[in-house]
């Protein structure tokens, strides 16, 4: 899904791209991801898929560990998930044993039309994903 065709139009028309944009994906170790290549730098999405909930919650746990510091998304923008971010354009989520991560630190510091922060591309974008997350 974070490499399909659902996801490359959302970035798309979140980013008024005049076409959908060239995407790299991989699985390795259960992490299944998606670079997308835009003209701004790249853009990674990846799900880490764990073998339960509680090895899930660690992996999460070691993630935030590493890309401290982060601050807890809370309330109603978490979407009743664990859920943080960085300042520089990370964003994850930990859904049943799924840890999605989408990563915008490598592009510019502001992003589209609307010159929206890497954090909040991220978020938009991962939330987009959420919302149509159903096979958990």
């Amino acid at each position: 899904m974070i490499c399909g065709t659902e996801t490359r139009d959302n970035i798309t028309r979140a980013l008024t791209l005049a076409a959908p944009p060239h995407s790299v994906d991989s699985w390795i170790n259960r992490q299944y991801t998606c670079t997308y290549h835009l003209t701004d730098g790249e853009f990674v999405i990846s799900v880490q898929e764990s073998s339960d909930a509680a090895s899930a919650r660690s992996y999460f746990d070691t993630m935030q560990g590493n890309l401290a510091p982060v601050q807890p998304i809370e309330g109603l923008v978490n979407l009743g998930l664990p859920a943080y971010e960085t300042t520089g354009g990370v964003v994850v989520f930990l859904k049943d044993n799924m840890t999605l991560q989408v990563d915008a630190r490598k592009l510019t510091d502001r992003i589209g039309p609307h010159g929206v922060t890497r954090t909040a591309f991220s978020y938009q974008v991962a939330t987009a994903i959420l919302g149509c997350w159903t096979e958990h």
